[in-house]
């Protein structure tokens, strides 16, 4: 790391065949602002890529992908397939930690920069534990000669997690930034949004995983989540978008350049300046490039009707055939999947864009990050900001970690998942809490809790965060891991051999058969659901299969268990360091 801070530090020579030589040393960073804060942006490397963070979902219950992960399949993914134990940022980090102790320099400037460093290392410490659970604990850069340091074995979680804690207690305490109109910094209230990400789900993973026999330390956490996420609502000046209206509001905070600063307070921006874009769009609507990421019925099923009567509660719901379902719907569907009245700019030319069974497998294709304009199918040329952290995310910390203590009140009800409902066009049951729990929300995904807000939240949360990487460890703190290895259902079809129209549009888009009709539509795709295709086991079929809902991929079994809310140790590390053990259920 010196050497490449010497290399932008020091000037070049004139003489151009001389060699170049690194004249930077401890001062030059530490002893001024500039060389500080040119340092510390090394730092933001920490935060998940631009093309992280809508491809974390790809294994979720609400996700139907390409193939099922091996981490779900029998036998697939073990120790030695297994990576993440990377240990690089955390010396960056520690190096710089140590070091920032010039006297020279005022001490509110010093702090100010060693917040800043503290504030990734407990970032980088969170994803690590959890990943692996127990890991070592290491608070200074280790030399190649501290024998002890480096075959150290792992650090308790309470340990590690008590220590993320101070190091985000400490960068609120002494970052001095407030806000960011560019959403691309760390302000002292993205550092108290992340402390309530941090509490919330480690308050909660002691709460539901009872193995560890820390449910008596869940309520202390789950009060600082609260808190925290408070200090964002009542101080940081962040409010829920609203431009657009209900049928816009929610999917600009996706697609905008710029991002919407007044509800996303974190995101990675793209920049013509410098080459930098996403490839969501490539991602989400190409049959090779991605995964054909495409939702559940399940999950579809869980977005309320627009007068906040839950879907699930309608005669004959399981029979609506795509076009009906998708009406009368919470105003965040129509600007998460392809349906209704959705359209794209193709060569200057608007055109209709419903679900395309070539991108899609179940008919529920996302947009939530995509951008309509077939431009930007095809490459990494995306130019809309990808958020880390928004405001919305912080309502839902505090709701949720209020309501398993046993202290949400209607106001606060309202203030948070009423006030999401709202901007999403919902009309019932914003103002007060919910009394009766829903039942389909019980059997289908969480049984073991009675509480009807409680549910809501949980419904709430999968809706407005979808694709935005929380899913898998939400099930992790939940232990729902179970959920993972439930069957990916797609749309209702009524009959074989009958072309649907997907968008009132009076063009038919799709027709599922089993024996190829001799004359086919323009425009239509066409989707053989036999049971076998060219002699073995179809991918996709109908649950009854002449009708019924899509299922795909039913012929490769998924398997969960326990010792997977934790992943293993990579084999390679392991033998390095025994002393580290390897979590168990992973051992080879």
């Amino acid at each position: 790391m010196i050497a490449g801070m010497a290399a932008l530090l020091s000037s070049c020579s004139k003489n151009l065949d001389q060699t170049p030589v690194a004249t930077a040393d401890r001062d030059a960073i530490f002893g001024s602002e500039a060389g500080m804060k040119l340092y510390t942006n090394s730092f933001y490397d920490v935060l998940p890529g631009m093309g992280d963070v809508f491809r974390k979902d790809a294994m979720a219950d609400y996700s139907a992908v390409s193939g099922v992960p091996d981490f779900l399949r029998t036998g697939a993914y073990n120790a030695r397939v297994a990576d993440g134990w990377d240990w690089k940022q955390l010396r960056n980090i520690n190096y710089f930690i140590v070091n920032c102790n010039n006297p020279a320099i005022d001490s509110t400037v010093r702090n100010n920069y060693i917040g800043l460093a503290r504030f990734f290392r407990a970032y980088f410490y969170f994803e690590k534990v959890k990943r692996f659970g127990n890991v070592p604990w290491i608070n200074k850069p280790l030399s190649i000669d501290d024998q002890e340091g480096l075959y150290a074995g792992r650090d308790n979680r309470t340990l590690v997690m008590d220590s993320v804690i101070a190091d985000l207690d400490f960068a609120a305490e002494h970052i001095t930034l407030k806000s960011d109109a560019t959403a691309s910094q760390i302000t002292k209230y993205v550092v108290y949004g992340l402390k309530s990400r941090v509490c919330l789900f480690e308050g909660t993973f002691r709460k539901y995983q009872t193995s560890y026999n820390l449910a008596e330390t869940a309520p202390a956490l789950l009060q600082k989540a609260a808190d925290a996420a408070k200090k964002v609502m009542d101080e940081g000046g962040y409010t829920l978008n609203q431009t657009g209206g209900t049928a816009l509001a929610y999917r600009q905070l996706f697609i905008s350049t710029a991002p919407v600063a007044t509800e996303v307070m974190l995101s990675n921006v793209t920049s013509s300046t410098l080459a930098v874009y996403n490839d969501a769009n490539w991602y989400f609507t190409s049959a090779t490039y991605g995964n054909r990421l495409s939702f559940t019925r399940n999950f579809i099923n869980t977005y309320l009707n627009i007068d906040g009567t839950p879907f699930t509660s309608k005669a004959g719901y399981d029979t609506l055939p795509f076009i009906k379902e998708t009406q009368g719907r919470d105003k965040r569907l129509q600007q998460t999947i392809r349906m209704g009245a959705y359209t794209r700019t193709d060569n200057g030319k608007t055109v209709a864009a419903p679900p395309v069974f070539s991108y899609t497998y179940t008919g529920y294709m996302p947009i939530k990050f995509s951008l309509d304009d077939t431009y930007y199918d095809a490459g990494t040329t995306g130019t809309n900001a990808i958020c880390l952290m928004r405001y919305a995310e912080i309502l839902l910390n505090y709701a949720e970690a209020t309501a398993e203590l046993g202290k949400l009140s209607d106001n606060d009800w309202a203030k948070t998942v009423g006030a999401l409902r709202t901007r999403a066009g919902i009309t019932g049951g914003v103002s007060a809490k919910p009394t009766v729990a829903d039942n389909y929300l019980k059997t289908n995904y969480f049984p073991g809790i009675s509480d009807a807000a409680l549910l809501e939240i949980r419904r709430e949360r999968g809706i407005e965060l979808v694709l935005e990487g929380f899913r898998f460890y939400d099930l992790v703190r939940w232990k729902q891991g179970d959920l993972l290895t439930r069957s990916w259902t797609g749309m209702y079809v009524p009959a074989l051999d009958v072309p649907m129209d997907l968008n009132a549009d009076g063009k038919m888009d799709v027709c599922f058969y089993k024996t190829a009709p001799a004359q086919q539509i323009s425009g239509v795709t066409y989707i053989n659901v036999n049971q076998t295709l060219n002699g073995t086991v179809n991918p996709q079929v109908l649950s009854q299969d002449t009708h019924g809902e899509i299922h795909w991929l039913d012929n490769v079994s998924r398997e969960w268990a326990d010792y997977k809310y934790l992943y293993p140790v990579p084999y390679t590390d392991l033998q390095l360091n025994p002393k580290l053990g390897q979590n168990p259920g992973w051992e080879l």
